[in-house]
């Protein structure tokens, strides 16, 4: 791979470490702050299951720790930048990390540092996973320790694959023979390159990866920041999903769900910055002593926080999906026409934009902090619905929405809608309820629907881009130059 030819060519810059790159903070009993695995030495880390799972905290660390400049920040990072791909998330004003990505420049450029951010990042999960499942079957330690460690790692292996996939890989073709070029699947430590396996390779692989981690894994977790088998289920449903395996979808989503119930409104709008809400199956928690004040979720996609991303480019609703949304439904109060916000505290230098986004609140003007959120049931019951609704049990799909929308909207009817109606009906409701949280791109790909920013609050002067065909190559991302570089069996996109 790119990171470990260029240890064998002593290049710089792009390394897939072996060892995490965080510094040691000490923060009493907690799971998450045990050493991580820069603090141990790379034959001592695979010794036993025990310091196997220093590497796991490590790994749940870097999903939201700083992986270079400003805006490299884990998981994070790939999520907002989702979002400026795609439509429904406006960027106001001239500053912030996303233009480039917002104007279908970014991602399309070999010399990206976002593009590079992107698969180093999820490369450097990749092999930290396969060091656990290298190490595990000779560590020392107790079984239910070593079922713990493997299925984490099994569950990051897969969760990286797809989501390189879906940047890097041409969209998955439903019923295709999906012999295009994916990514390169990487299944062992080695320090030799290899080429692009076939994007139905990766996907097989992502589940049989899922699958595995399924059988290790238990309902019990420390805490949210930790994968269980629920949130596994979950993955399995994302990727089912994608793939038009619509059965096992809907089973996986409705499986997931189960003891994660639904917020209430009032919980709803209160910031979206709490893993403890019963409806967060997936998270992360931030610390006052792990935090990164401009690096975190809340320094790029609060409203309130006083950062120069916040201050003078907060985050905006597409206008037209603003106006679809019912004045009874709870999700309407996130934003705010007139940008004026009279229930959020601001400081005077916070500029005001239509429809700008309170969903994501900071803890306060001058603390950038609020948990992560990666997955909740909400989006396992659009998935389930969708899911219902394309193998035609339109019953079954309307039942799915219908729980999840009346917990969002108490005059909310049931449409009676079948068919493409009701699947365009839920559709919308995914992107009500999911605004901002890192779908909205990987969906229209999905979907192989155009990207259409006219008519909208989108500033064409600044976004350039208005309008994107679906299918084409523009979809894809380009490969990193230093990859290309550094890897001789690496094939470029067109």
């Amino acid at each position: 791979m790119i990171t470990l030819n260029r240890m064998k060519r002593n290049l710089t810059g792009f390394l897939l470490l072996l060892t995490m790159s965080f510094s040691f903070i000490s923060c009493g009993e907690d799971y998450l702050d045990e050493l991580p695995t820069d603090a141990v030495n790379a034959d001592d880390a695979v010794s036993t299951t025990s310091n196997l799972l220093t590497i796991v905290n490590g790994m749940h660390r870097m999903l939201y720790s700083r992986d270079g400049g400003q805006g490299y920040g884990g998981l994070g990072t790939w999520h907002v930048y989702n979002e400026a791909l795609a439509d429904d998330m406006v960027l106001n004003g001239n500053s912030g990390y996303w233009f480039g990505a917002a104007r279908w420049i970014d991602h399309r450029t070999d010399i990206s540092g976002y593009v590079a951010h992107h698969w180093r990042f999820f490369y450097k999960l990749i092999n930290h996973a396969n060091r656990i499942i290298e190490g595990a079957e000779v560590a020392e330690g107790i079984e239910d320790e070593r079922n713990l460690v493997l299925g984490q790692a099994y569950a990051y292996r897969a969760l990286a694959h797809f989501n390189l996939v879906q940047m890097f890989g041409k969209r998955y073709n439903a019923g295709g023979l999906n012999s295009q070029p994916g990514i390169p699947l990487m299944l062992e430590v080695t320090q030799e390159g290899k080429a692009r396996s076939s994007v139905e390779d990766v996907y097989a692989q992502i589940n049989a990866d899922l699958d595995q981690a399924i059988s290790l894994l238990t309902e019990k977790r420390t805490n949210k920041s930790h994968f269980n088998k629920a949130v596994v289920q979950g993955l399995k449903a994302r990727v089912a999903l994608v793939q038009g395996n619509y059965t096992v979808a809907a089973d996986m989503a409705a499986k997931a769900r189960a003891g994660f119930p639904l917020m209430d409104q009032e919980t709803y709008a209160s910031g979206f910055n709490d893993y403890n809400v019963g409806e967060w199956m997936w998270g992360a928690h931030l610390n006052a002593e792990q935090q990164d004040t401009y690096l975190n979720w809340m320094a790029w996609m609060s409203r309130n926080f006083s950062s120069t991303n916040i201050r003078t480019s907060p985050k905006s609703i597409n206008s037209k999906l603003y106006d679809l949304i019912p004045e009874t439904d709870i999700r309407k109060t996130l934003f705010s026409p007139d940008g004026e916000h009279p229930d959020v505290t601001l400081l005077s230098t916070h500029q005001k934009f239509p429809y700008t986004s309170q969903k994501f609140l900071a803890y306060n003007t001058g603390d950038s902090r609020g948990d992560v959120v990666f997955m909740r049931a909400a989006e396992m019951y659009l998935i389930e619905a969708e899911a219902k609704g394309r193998l035609d049990d339109f019953a079954g799909a309307q039942e799915v929405l219908t729980e999840l929308a009346l917990a969002r909207d108490d005059n909310y009817v049931p449409s009676g809608n079948t068919g493409q109606a009701l699947i365009d009906e839920i559709l919308l409701q995914r992107r009500w309820e999911l605004w901002g949280e890192g779908f909205r791109f990987v969906d229209l790909k999905r979907l192989n629907a155009d990207l259409d920013r006219n008519g909208t609050n989108h500033n064409e002067s600044t976004i350039l881009t208005m309008f994107v065909e679906a299918g084409g190559d523009e979809w894809q991302f380009i490969i990193p130059i230093d990859e290309l570089n550094a890897n001789e069996l690496m094939e470029q996109n067109p």
